[in-house]
């Protein structure tokens, strides 16, 4: 059996790949390197350099190797920069998902795991999130992931496509040294790029309604996603029932204070961050429950802050060499 990773060449999807590695199944990867990186992705595993939204392309992989199951994890995944590209957004979050099932369906191929986001919340009604807490979003990004769950649902009533969509917040760390994040938007990779450049990381408020007065939210190691993922893929698989919907979650979240704190630890450099005032919109606290995913889909929280905190540090420091 071959699975198809979309995005695979990004962070997180590059961390998928060699989770499946790890258990000895066959992958191949599609991605159009706009953020991925094509040396994040083994030798060994073939290699696609292409766009979704080319659905020949995509129905061509899929036959010339025999996938039989995707992992979708390609996407446009900065929420913020979605309000100001919107159309952007859709195009590479919804249409191409449109144009990856179609390609999926030409070739009776009835099994996905989707990356899906807590975006999907908003600002949630309650300190923990629950696959059962209301929908939300209040991003392009979020209603795209939105969208994408309903697409999934709708195949599934018209062509039995059996699926799951797993929601996250924070993901940070490194599995190994070769592969980092490069987001310029993600809080791990803007504090450790202030550390190497000189410059005084910042907190966007402190004055919040939680213990230290910053904000609150969840951030899960990337290995500990990808083995999830792989579980996921495999009880398709296996044709065992799965949730449409599981939430990836620490079940108690960190606080910004708190990750600062464990750069200083994990980084040995002293520093005070610099207290700016709050973004528009921040919520308090966004954490979600794991429970779910704990029970189907070996979910577990294996990396400790400081565990998340030097794996990305050393990954970074690797790529600068």
């Amino acid at each position: 059996m071959t699975w198809l990773v979309t995005g695979g060449a990004g962070y997180i999807g590059s961390h998928v790949v060699r989770a499946f590695e790890d258990v000895g199944l066959d992958v191949v990867v599609i991605d159009d390197l706009s953020s991925g990186h094509r040396e994040f992705v083994p030798g060994a595993v073939p290699f696609v350099h292409g766009d979704l939204l080319d659905t020949g392309l995509v129905e061509g992989t899929i036959r010339e190797h025999g996938v039989t199951g995707v992992v979708h994890v390609a996407g446009f995944k900065y929420a913020g920069v979605s309000v100001s590209r919107p159309l952007h957004t859709y195009e590479q979050n919804v249409t191409a998902t449109v144009s990856l099932l179609r390609a999926m369906a030409a070739n009776d191929v009835d099994k996905l795991v989707f990356s899906s986001s807590a975006a999907v919340y908003g600002t949630p009604r309650t300190d923990l999130v629950t696959e059962d807490s209301p929908v939300a979003p209040e991003s392009p990004y979020g209603e795209s992931k939105l969208v994408g769950e309903w697409l999934l649902r709708d195949m599934q009533r018209a062509a039995g496509l059996q699926y799951t969509a797993l929601r996250y917040f924070n993901v940070v760390g490194s599995g190994t040294p070769e592969l980092c994040d490069t987001s310029p938007h993600n809080l791990f990779p803007l504090v450790i790029s202030a550390l190497v450049e000189g410059r005084t990381p910042t907190i966007n408020g402190d004055d919040y309604d939680t213990p230290d007065g910053t904000c609150v939210r969840d951030y899960v190691h990337v290995s500990d996603l990808a083995v999830s993922h792989v579980a996921a893929a495999r009880r398709l698989a296996a044709g065992e029932p799965l949730a449409p919907v599981y939430n990836l979650g620490s079940g108690t979240g960190l606080s910004v204070r708190e990750i600062m704190d464990a750069m200083v630890r994990g980084t040995g450099i002293d520093f005070q961050p610099e207290v700016r005032a709050r973004r528009p919109g921040d919520p308090d606290r966004i954490v979600a429950s794991g429970g779910l995913a704990a029970q189907d889909l070996d979910w577990a929280m294996r990396h400790t802050v400081d565990q998340m905190v030097r794996s990305a540090w050393e990954a970074r420091r690797a790529s600068r060499d």
